[in-house]
């Protein structure tokens, strides 16, 4: 089994417990704990495998990773213009009195390969934690970096690279982010409650992958004017948003969401903007003045397009929508007691596509096309390369349980049959899913995927058979 657990007992005597506290607590909460530790144990006195009381410390940090104007900005690599909002980096330290972990969800389109150890190297150093124990993921807006350091270096030894950002542009985030996540560290929260919540979103998400009369795979893109491609079904999306809050008592303090659509309501031109997953979820942070953090599940199939015809309004009513889905999804939550924290890892080792057009000649002729648009000299060429060079370094995977939740942690572009693969394992639980970790790999698609051809497949860096790999993953990471 190439499964690894850390699971730590949140049961750190007194005195641990006081030593972990890093002295941010008041008096009074102080106070409180105290009182609740003597409280339990005269409650559960002679049971000695109850007399133990469960808590967890949690930090909320943000950061702006915004590249600097000029630097060029995917999906059309002009140099970028307009910062029409912050991209944010987001995420939760959290202490169980003997381990830190971290949840952080960034308003990137990708970190792959390289960047994305950046970040999470970064994290772990501020936060005091092991690397294994930060889970990255971005929320692949397309207005917004892809960023691979690795394939920038590949481009930088080239005479007439296509436009692309700094590396440096990268390193300085990751540094910013390691300061807010060291800052962090002097707010901790005490956490005794999980809130568990979920709702439907209307008129958001819908299949990109359809079918023609004949049976012949088309794409219905993020936008779309076609009047036929918008009057099909929705397709076989998960319509659910979830979300997770961590609380004392009836006061949150964090608030994490999960909902599986690609977020972009337009993209090409070169501005930055956190497009509709930001507008929704900096609204309700300002609001109940909770930190909202935002994940995007397995969306490598799903997109708005159904609903978006690129038009201002229509990206309007989408973060209105997606707005109401949240509040109602908060409105959904219950809690329950903290439980005991389990992390596990999991090494998930691809193979390289190399069929006709996928080798590493095919890379580099379309890396080294100046003819071709910059996003497919770096997309289908340099980044490709990049991934080739670390094939045989796993791509680390990792889940997240406390009490009923559980948390899965998936690289690339997921469809979004592994979600609900997810969810079917444990039926009883409450799984949420963030796809976007590591996107070395590009799409994670279906088996069946590939034989019916299309957008997704055709990206895909990854050959057949990585299907039952994920869903082999996915089991371990959940027990089952």
């Amino acid at each position: 089994m190439n499964i690894q657990t850390d699971s730590k007992n949140h049961t750190a005597s007194r005195r641990e417990f006081l030593q972990h506290s890093g002295g941010v607590l008041s008096g009074a909460v102080l106070g409180g704990v105290l009182a609740e530790w003597v409280h339990a144990g005269e409650e559960k006195a002679g049971d000695s495998a109850n007399n133990k009381v469960a808590f967890l410390k949690v930090a909320p940090f943000t950061c702006d990773v915004t590249p600097p104007l000029g630097q060029p900005i995917y999906s059309g690599y002009k140099p970028l213009a307009v910062i029409e909002h912050p991209l944010l980096a987001k995420g939760v330290v959290l202490d169980d009195g003997r381990t830190r972990y971290v949840l952080c969800a960034v308003d990137y389109c990708e970190l792959c390969n390289g960047a994305y150890e950046l970040f999470r190297d970064r994290i772990a150093e501020a936060a005091g934690a092991e690397p294994s124990h930060v889970a990255v993921q971005t929320v692949h807006q397309h207005t917004a970096p892809m960023a691979d350091t690795d394939a920038i270096r590949i481009m930088e030894k080239m005479d007439d690279p296509p436009p692309h950002p700094e590396a440096r542009v990268f390193e300085e985030a990751a540094e910013r982010l390691a300061g807010a996540v060291r800052e962090s560290l002097g707010r901790f929260h005490l956490c005794d409650r999980i809130g568990l919540g979920q709702a439907k979103v209307d008129r958001v998400a819908s299949i990109r992958r359809l079918k023609d009369e004949n049976g012949k795979a088309i794409t219905r893109w993020s936008s779309c004017t076609d009047p036929k491609l918008r009057a099909m079904p929705e397709g076989p999306i998960d319509p659910m948003l979830k979300t997770i809050t961590f609380a004392r008592g009836d006061k949150p303090i964090a608030r994490l969401h999960y909902y599986a659509t690609h977020p972009q309501s337009f993209y090409g031109d070169p501005r930055a903007s956190y497009d509709v997953p930001g507008m929704a979820r900096e609204r309700l942070e300002k609001e109940e003045g909770v930190p909202q953090i935002y994940f995007t599940g397995c969306a490598g199939d799903v997109t708005m397009g159904k609903y978006n015809d690129r038009s201002k309004q229509a990206r309007t009513d989408l973060a209105e929508r997606l707005f109401a889905g949240m509040k109602a999804s908060v409105a959904a939550t219950r809690y329950e007691p903290v439980g005991e924290v389990v992390w596990k890892t999991y090494p998930l080792k691809l193979t390289l596509r190399e069929d006709s057009g996928y080798t590493a000649d095919d890379n580099r002729k379309r890396l080294a096309d100046t003819a071709q648009l910059a996003s497919t000299r770096i997309y289908r060429g340099a980044i490709p390369l990049a991934f080739a060079a670390r094939i045989e370094r796993p791509i680390e995977l990792s889940s997240l349980a406390l009490g009923r939740l559980r948390i899965v942690h998936l690289p690339g572009e997921p469809f979004i049959e592994f979600q609900k693969y997810a969810q079917r394992q444990l039926p009883e639980a409450f799984v949420a899913v963030a796809g976007y970790g590591d996107c070395c790999c590009g799409y994670i698609c279906t088996d069946v995927a590939y034989e019916e051809g299309g957008y997704e497949p055709t990206d895909a860096l990854s050959a057949p058979g990585t299907e039952g790999r994920v869903k082999e993953a996915i089991r371990e990471l959940l027990g089952q």
